[in-house]
């Protein structure tokens, strides 16, 4: 059987989906600690770097969402739903860890209302 181009890309895509599988189950825990130590500035910046991560996390999501599986693609629409959940709880944990950082915040700077 001869190895045809239109074969290589639905591969292609599951090999891309299984390394963005990995990649974003690599999210550090939320210490309170962390952020106890930090000034208001840098909580401002870590809630904008935060909602930055979400907002990304959150596209890369909808992309994987709506990416069209073949039908013929053996597991291709099992990988992609669990890409979309790991994604998901990604999004999860950074919301998590914002609102450990808006609390600290909240706490420490009087003018962060």
């Amino acid at each position: 059987m001869k190895f045809m181009p239109t074969t290589a890309l639905p591969l292609i895509l599951t090999a891309i989906l299984l390394f963005a599988t990995a990649c974003s189950s690599t999210t550090a825990s939320i210490s309170p600690a962390k952020y106890d130590k930090m000034t208001c500035p840098e909580l401002n910046n870590a809630v904008g770097d935060t909602a930055t991560d979400i907002s990304r996390t959150a596209i890369a999501r909808g992309k994987v969402a709506n990416t069209s599986v073949p039908n013929w693609l053996l597991g291709g629409e099992r990988v992609k739903t669990a890409v979309a959940n790991r994604e998901t709880a990604r999004i999860d944990r950074l919301q998590q860890q914002q609102q450990v950082i808006v609390a600290t915040r909240r706490q420490r700077c009087p003018a962060a209302q």
